[in-house]
């Protein structure tokens, strides 16, 4: 039996409100909150919320004093598609050389690292 659901993935950033418009951008959804706090409520239930966090650093990728922590694995159909999207949306690339891989690694407009992952049918 588990302890215990989990209930939000919670990013800290400089400004709630603008990431969680980058993320409904890349992942749908609807943007609930002002200030310090603003949650994302994804398709299927899930909710991802954000955190203001004063003199926020940014993780470094892959390693550094300011190590990434974790990161977020997005799902694609296609790779070059989204990656002109979240671009577009403000997104940064890190790691895209190798075309071959099935992931490319990108930091959000506030530096968090993420992943677009192809999606295996």
């Amino acid at each position: 039996m588990a302890v215990a659901e989990l209930g939000a993935v919670v990013l800290d950033c400089p400004d709630p409100r603008a990431l969680a418009g980058f993320y409904a951008e890349v992942l749908g959804g609807t943007v609930e909150g002002d200030g310090e706090w603003v949650e994302l409520h994804l398709p299927g239930g899930r909710t991802l919320a954000f955190q203001a966090a004063p003199g926020h650093v940014p993780p470094r990728w892959p390693a550094g004093e300011q190590s990434q922590q974790f990161h977020l694995d997005l799902t694609v159909p296609d790779m070059d598609v989204a990656e002109k999207q979240i671009l577009a949306l403000g997104a940064e690339p890190l790691d895209i050389e190798d075309r071959t891989r099935n992931w490319r690694v990108y930091t959000d407009p506030a530096g968090h690292p993420f992943c677009l992952c192809r999606a295996t049918t």
